[in-house]
């Protein structure tokens, strides 16, 4: 990973922090927003100077302690941390050399089990690998794409099918990011983040954020052509088969109305597949 990008992670966290936020007083006026340099290196520890070449990408070798040091002193979370550690190349690198493309046949088997829950698998480039019935219906059949970031910034219809697009593309790229600092030299993924980069406006402003986070618990709201809105919660389990790979299972509340457009949808599904 290039130096500068670990100067230019610095810079993006350190712009959006305010000094109330890490108890420092608001003095003076100030020509960009967040905290300023000398204010990172008197909570972090170090020299000004120190952190300027940090930035800078003329310190190559920033000790573990520093790392960590930094990462508390601009309020990262658990996924932001393993990120800048791997960007100061304290952490190894992803032991696969390319993004996966197998998946393994008994977990075909088990999501294939799931009629009423859609499932997908998908790599850090997130192309999805694999998907039962009713996530073919959820998603349209991937009529537009079979990349998942793409889907968000590149199909039209996204900003009605995704209720809270604004969230989910923040999400998207901070979810890439992270797969990205995991396999930086990876050509899928290169050519995903070139492309996004070139077509979409809104990727390339979101991408200069440096935020990595992977996906959780979260709630995600649709609008489906065929059966309207739904509600659903998503979880997300690495595939310990196969590093880089993510299962996403989608689930309803019981008894309500998004259960009973999800039921809806899998019968959908179910005659969509019946010969």
């Amino acid at each position: 990973m290039a130096p500068s990008e670990l100067g230019e992670f610095l810079r993006a966290h350190r712009a959006r922090l305010r000094p109330d936020e890490v108890n420092l007083p608001s003095t003076g006026f100030r020509r960009v927003p967040g905290l300023r340099r000398e204010e990172v290196a008197m909570l972090v520890g170090v020299s000004v100077d120190y952190y300027v070449r940090l930035e800078q990408g003329r310190e190559r070798g920033p000790s573990a302690q520093v790392i960590d040091a930094l990462s508390t002193a601009l309020r990262l979370d658990e996924d932001g941390r393993r990120h800048l550690f791997r960007l100061a190349g304290l952490s190894p690198r992803a032991r696969m050399a390319t993004v996966q493309t197998h998946v393994d046949p008994s977990l075909l088997d088990l999501m294939a089990a799931w009629p009423h829950n859609p499932a997908i698998v998908y790599n850090r480039a997130f192309d999805v690998l694999a998907s039962n019935a009713i996530a073919d219906a959820l998603f349209h059949d991937w009529t537009h794409s079979r990349n998942l970031t793409h889907i968000v910034f590149t199909d039209p219809a996204a900003r009605t099918f995704y209720l809270d697009w604004h969230d989910v593309a923040r999400n998207s790229v901070a979810g890439f990011r992270l797969g990205y600092g995991e396999a930086p030299e990876d050509p899928r993924i290169q050519r995903v983040l070139i492309e996004l980069l070139d077509q979409s406006p809104e990727f390339a402003r979101l991408w200069t954020d440096h935020d990595a986070r992977g996906k959780s618990l979260e709630r995600k709201r649709f609008h489906h052509p065929d059966i309207g809105a739904l509600t659903l919660t998503m979880q997300t389990f690495g595939v310990r088969s196969s590093p880089g790979q993510e299962l996403t299972v989608y689930h309803a509340d019981p008894a309500s109305p998004s259960s009973e457009a999800l039921a809806l949808l899998g019968s959908l599904a179910a005659t969509h597949r019946t010969p």
